[in-house]
């Protein structure tokens, strides 16, 4: 059987932080829907065709095995998972603050749907301050965000902060 599992988030916009849990997930995983959240709580800065398009060109070097795929959601998590035949939700924690989050999320989804199992996995420790709010921030102010995002993301975060 399949070990199937899905990476919910909003990705907005991925960061190589998400990627290197991407990376990680597939050497564990046979299959992983990456799943683009929309959020109504949240107002992305791209759209979510454009965040998917951001996440297949940041993913397509991965070949560990597992295969990828990107779709949209809206809703509940479990609902995605039991849709997509996952039982694994992946989770990344970078630090101690992202715990407490966390931990409320998979106990209420293991309450919702018991089937499912939220899997925890830590990035390299060299993004593990790194999370798509503060990449926006920094590039709104005309930072380098080089090192946080592929090339690509950086380009269509520079067009969305061109002042002109």
């Amino acid at each position: 059987m399949p070990k199937v599992a899905i990476y919910p988030g909003t990705f907005d916009p991925i960061t190589n932080g998400h990627i290197d849990i991407i990376e990680r997930a597939s050497r564990i995983f046979d299959k992983i829907y990456i799943t683009v959240a929309r959020n109504p709580a949240k107002v992305p800065l791209f759209s979510i065709e454009e965040r998917m398009e951001m996440i297949r060109a940041a993913v397509g070097h991965i070949r560990n095995g597992a295969r990828l795929e990107i779709i949209a959601f809206d809703g509940l998590v479990v609902d995605c998972a039991r849709r997509c035949g996952a039982n694994v939700i992946i989770r990344g924690l970078r630090a101690i603050s992202d715990f407490e989050y966390e931990l409320q999320m998979a106990l209420m989804n293991r309450r919702l749907n018991e089937n499912v199992t939220t899997v925890f996995l830590m990035p390299h420790e060299n993004y593990t301050y790194l999370n798509s709010t503060i990449v926006k921030e920094v590039a709104s102010f005309g930072g380098d965000i080089s090192t946080f995002v592929p090339a690509m993301v950086q380009e269509k975060l520079k067009k969305k902060f061109t002042r002109e």
